[in-house]
């Protein structure tokens, strides 16, 4: 599954167990996670050095709460970013689980 938003290409990397962003064919910036049970905990969002202040973190945290919607799976949101940023998108309340 990959997204396009204002130049930003999110995919989900399985190998690595991350979603990345690339922008301008470089990869721009990364979400860590963890899948277990039918859950998926969202760990660590990093901006690589250059891409700050250019919708990257945004994209991704955007991209993982929609791939975990399609997928019927939660999400278990650890990254204080991604914390955030679900509290300016209610939208996604439905697919976030409580950390234990």
């Amino acid at each position: 599954m990959t997204t396009e938003q204002t130049d930003v290409v999110v995919r989900r990397d399985e190998a690595r167990h991350r979603y990345e962003a690339h922008l301008d064919d470089r990869l721009a910036g990364y979400l860590d996670y963890r899948e277990r049970d039918g859950e998926i905990a969202l760990i660590h969002t990093e901006t690589l050095e250059g891409f700050q202040g250019r919708g990257v973190a945004s994209a991704l945290a955007r991209f993982a709460m929609e791939d975990v919607r399609a997928r019927g799976i939660r999400a278990v949101a650890l990254c204080p970013f991604l914390r955030s940023w679900l509290t300016k998108n209610p939208q996604y309340n439905d697919v976030v689980a409580h950390a234990r």
